[in-house]
């Protein structure tokens, strides 16, 4: 089995000799949730990550994908070699059945019902236990039966237009994408076709309306991450011509997610979507007592945001009344589209956040790295042996974490 970076850290008690906690830092940049090339990523590659954290000087980074951990060895690495703090999540994408018959919206604005979960701070390596790993591999397979089944109908859609262009799912897979195939790699691939196809940026805007079905392009002259987007708003996305609806066995129900999140060793997350760009929110998630209460209820203790997608004012305002009640709280930028935008986290518009939004984050940031070490060396974390967490012992996890941070970024 390969070393894990934890295994030669100190004792608790030989960290707390080395450092005074008020010599610590009140913060550092971070970025707890990002997603990379093992899923679908902003970043071509792993280094460029590693780069580009560098460049900003994030401390601690969060590793993100769908489903998968496919990318924790290389993101491991990585981050050891260029001395940026690994933080080990995952996501997924589950179904509330109640509220989708309600036509509750939840962290998904176009699907009722639909919800997207984060566990953070796994274990590494991964191990969810012999069942509920079974039950995972069922949902990816359908999730790839999925993608499967819309890449025949965009070769119908497409074979009229110019019968030369065919797409394949091992192709796409060989060329895109490092472990799932999933929408954005399907674009992905009808907009190198068309560049490949057509060496004049006029023909493939014309063969690309023609598969749209008449729509017009509204998509800057050379801009693929637009284009891209475009593409997958016109064709994949639900009422689009090669949409295909998923599979009930392609989600999982909240608990049987937060049954392998804490079997796996993490932390249960709920991602926040909050306010769009026209002030709007979901149903789910318009008022916060009733927000807090549904997540108290499935002992959920921890949220995170996309600053990027949000206002300041909204955002300071929901981060500082959930700080309050005691949640765990993390941001991060996604990188789930094909923009790549800065890791440093921002709130719409690139505005900065203020000191206390992320001094509030970085504590977020510390008690996952007190939770991987603890978890680590053999003990509980921040998640108690009912599942319930540990909200009373918040303040001395989040110290623990940076003294775990600090050792090692200073460690030769």
């Amino acid at each position: 089995m390969d070393k894990i970076f934890l295994d030669d850290f100190p004792s608790l008690s030989e960290l707390t000799k080395q450092f005074n906690k008020n010599n610590l830092p009140l913060f550092r940049e971070a970025n707890a949730h990002i997603h990379t090339p093992y899923s679908f990523s902003a970043f071509p590659d792993m280094a460029t990550i590693f780069r580009m954290a560098k460049d900003e000087e994030i401390a601690a980074l969060g590793i993100n994908d769908f489903f998968v951990t496919d990318g924790y060895k290389d993101f491991s690495n990585g981050c050891v070699k260029n001395r940026i703090f690994p933080l080990f999540n995952i996501e997924f994408i589950g179904l509330l059945k109640e509220e989708q018959k309600k036509g509750i919206r939840i962290n998904d604005p176009n699907n009722p019902g639909r919800i997207y979960f984060c566990g953070k701070g796994l274990d590494y390596p991964f191990n969810p236990g012999f069942f509920q790993n079974l039950r995972l591999k069922s949902v990816i397979r359908e999730s790839q039966n999925q993608m499967k089944a819309m890449i025949s109908k965009l070769n119908r859609i497409i074979e009229p237009v110019n019968p030369s262009i065919i797409l394949s799912y091992e192709n796409i897979k060989a060329r895109y994408a490092m472990e799932l195939v999933r929408e954005r790699h399907l674009a992905k691939a009808v907009r190198s076709a068309a560049t490949e196809a057509y060496p004049e940026g006029n023909d493939q805007i014309d063969f690309l309306e023609k598969i749209y079905g008449g729509r017009k392009s509204k998509a800057e002259n050379g801009n693929t991450s637009q284009l891209e987007n475009e593409i997958r708003s016109n064709l994949l996305k639900s009422g689009g011509a090669a949409f295909v609806e998923e599979n009930e066995d392609s989600f999982l129900e909240l608990d049987r997610i937060i049954k392998i999140i804490i079997k796996a060793g993490g932390i249960p997350c709920y991602p926040v979507l909050l306010d769009d760009n026209s002030g709007n929110t979901t149903e789910f998630e318009r008022d916060k007592e009733k927000l807090a209460e549904a997540l108290s209820y499935h002992k959920i203790g921890c949220v995170e945001l996309i600053p990027g997608r949000n206002s300041l004012s909204v955002l300071r305002d929901f981060v500082t009344w959930f700080h309050e009640r005691n949640f765990l709280i993390t941001f991060g930028t996604e990188h789930n589209t094909p923009e790549l935008i800065p890791l440093k986290v921002t709130a719409r518009g690139s505005e900065e956040l203020d000191d206390e939004m992320k001094r509030i984050a970085w504590e977020g940031v510390c008690v996952i790295a007190a939770h991987q070490y603890l978890r680590a060396k053999g003990m509980q974390g921040y998640v108690l042996a009912d599942s319930r967490p540990s909200l009373d012992q918040k303040n001395e996890l989040a110290l623990l974490g940076r003294m775990v941070i600090e050792f090692f970024l200073i460690k030769k």
